[in-house]
């Protein structure tokens, strides 16, 4: 960085970047775009637009009037972004339905216990339809020569054949 400020270097490299903000406690793209502090950047040499449009186009979320052509890098962005939703609500509906299934086997009051692990089946199919839908998904990614990114590993089975939602014991 000495040679940086000193003029003698005047480019660093990519991974230099990543190093710098890893010593910062910022992500990278934050040492690019200073969203907040600088009202516009100069994106492209000699166009200056506004920060958040600049931040926008190179992650690839600028709004486009059209969609994505298949296959294209912006498809292939989008189809990851998508995952990661998919992933998040899979994860989200799968701890719900273990919660309900959990205080509805530790209630003592059989009626109640009753309407709780009724209710408790009604989460668990929405995560399970959740799961479903994510390994759908996943494998479209697959048949697409797309790898895609690691699950968590509560959603492990997700990728098993034929695996269903592993349910607490109810008895």
């Amino acid at each position: 960085m000495k040679n940086l400020e000193s003029g003698r270097k005047t480019s660093i490299t990519v991974a230099e970047v990543v190093v710098l903000a890893d010593v910062l406690g910022v992500p990278p793209v934050a040492l690019l775009f200073p969203l907040g502090s600088s009202a516009t950047v100069e994106a492209l040499p000699g166009r200056e637009v506004s920060t958040w449009d600049a931040l926008a186009w190179f992650t690839g979320e600028s709004p486009l009037t059209e969609p994505a052509r298949d296959g294209s890098a912006r498809d292939i962005l989008d189809l990851f972004r998508q995952h990661g939703d998919l992933v998040a609500a899979a994860t989200s509906s799968y701890a719900v339905a273990r919660e309900r299934r959990r205080a509805a086997s530790t209630t003592l009051d059989r009626a109640r216990r009753a309407t709780l692990l009724q209710r408790a089946e009604g989460y668990e199919e929405h995560a399970f339809e959740d799961c479903q839908e994510l390994r759908t998904f996943r494998g479209r990614m697959r048949d697409c020569d797309l790898a895609p990114p690691s699950l968590p590993e509560e959603l492990a089975f997700v990728d098993q054949p034929e695996a269903s939602i592993p349910r607490e014991d109810s008895e």
